[in-house]
């Protein structure tokens, strides 16, 4: 019971900071009134969240990797309440943004950090479903977290929700605090990869950036395709973008029962069913009800992604699982820009169709990623001398090099 209370607040954490992240953007006509800032400059506060995630994932798990997880996440989460806070009380847009920019440092570790903590509670059997209920954090935030942020704030003043979301901070703060076991790192064998393989763990960060930039690449311009494709009103955009939360919600869950023995399968099937549904986007989008459906599909797909992937960085993580995390993780946010990016740019086009096109193609190659990952496979050997010593058996250091790997 104690270990499912520290995942429920740890997939709350999850919850609070994707909702934080991406808050802005329900909020932006309030933002901009409230600072005197234009538009753009709000719309600025998510891109450089973003890009200040990408960039500080891998130095910051470098620096903080000997910390013990339970004191570095309270550590994160109390930087995130306050940084939230004073993004919450910020008098001019220049104190909102460096609010903002703390934040997104203390998400940078975070993100590297949480899933072998997670996982690290939980017996080998079971850590496929806790990834899934951690993750099902991330997904609510879209579901829930998101709009009723922006319900609050239109309703008092867009500074109440970020106020709200400190609160929540602080409270998994003092939940870790107090309930996870004080280990020193390395303590856990979700702390360095099962089945440690270079190869594999490279082609794993490939197919992740580009399945994620196809996702994006449809979801930036989900809207404006609904709409204008479809002949969806805009009345209806926002229960379809509910239907699409729901059903990420309802994989990331599914997953869960999956990874555990089938993390591979369960990635290449998640990329076809992306496949699928972003090509019944271009065929059949003068058709409504299969367009609502292939984004629901759609949603399904990604939001399981990051299940399975967290799954599968624990068997093949090549050292610890904490920096393989962080390149998973920055390689998820570096196709959240690219996608980003390219849906951009096939905005400013006069067909918006060419999206899901683009989306299909791009997750083709995602998909040929996914099935040649065992072709990279390279399998480590343990180190002679960690070998020996696991069995009890102490070794020399002027007679390391005796040791053979095939001995071991």
């Amino acid at each position: 019971m104690r270990a499912w209370v520290i995942l429920a607040a740890l997939a709350a954490s999850t919850f609070l900071y994707v909702t934080t992240e991406t808050l802005p953007i329900g909020l932006l006509p309030q933002v901009a009134a409230g600072l005197g800032a234009p538009a753009s400059a709000v719309g600025l506060l998510v891109t450089a969240y973003g890009l200040m995630v990408v960039v500080a994932t891998i130095p910051l798990t470098r620096l903080t990797r000997r910390w013990p997880r339970s004191r570095l996440l309270a550590t994160l989460l109390l930087v995130s309440a306050a940084a939230i806070a004073l993004s919450a009380v910020a008098p001019n847009y220049a104190t909102l943004l460096a609010g903002r920019i703390v934040t997104a440092l203390s998400q940078a570790v975070f993100w590297a950090v949480v899933t072998p903590a997670a996982a690290a509670l939980f017996a080998p059997a079971l850590r496929g479903r806790a990834i899934a209920v951690l993750y099902a954090g991330s997904s609510a935030a879209a579901l829930l977290g998101v709009p009723s942020g922006t319900w609050l704030g239109q309703q008092t003043n867009w500074r109440v929700p970020f106020l709200v979301l400190a609160v929540l901070s602080l409270t998994a703060s003092a939940v870790i605090v107090t309930l996870m076991p004080r280990r020193p790192p390395g303590a856990s064998d979700a702390d360095r990869g099962a089945a440690p393989d270079p190869g594999r763990y490279r082609s794993l960060v490939g197919t992740t950036v580009v399945s994620v930039t196809a996702a994006f690449t449809a979801f930036t311009c989900v809207t404006p395709f609904l709409t204008d494709e479809s002949g969806v009103r805009g009345s209806s955009i926002g229960p379809i973008l509910l239907l699409r939360g729901l059903a990420g919600l309802a994989g990331a869950v599914a997953v869960g029962f999956l990874v555990n023995r089938y993390a591979r399968h369960t990635i290449v099937g998640l990329i076809v069913l992306q496949i699928l549904a972003f090509a019944a986007q271009y065929l059949w989008s003068g058709v409504p009800a299969i367009a609502v459906a292939a984004v629901a599909t759609a949603g399904l797909a990604l939001s399981g992604l990051p299940t399975a992937l967290g799954s599968l960085v624990l068997r093949v993580a090549p050292g610890g699982t904490d920096l393989a995390s962080a390149g998973i993780s920055t390689a998820f946010n570096v196709g959240i820009t690219a996608g980003a990016l390219i849906g951009s740019r096939v905005l400013t086009g006069a067909d918006v169709r060419n999206s899901a096109l683009i989306a299909t193609l791009i997750s083709g190659v995602a998909l040929i990623s996914a099935l040649a990952e065992s072709r990279f496979a390279r399998p480590l050997l343990p180190e002679p001398r960690q070998a020996f010593e696991r069995l009890g058996v102490a070794v020399p250091r002027n007679d390391t090099h005796e040791v053979t790997a095939r001995s071991a």
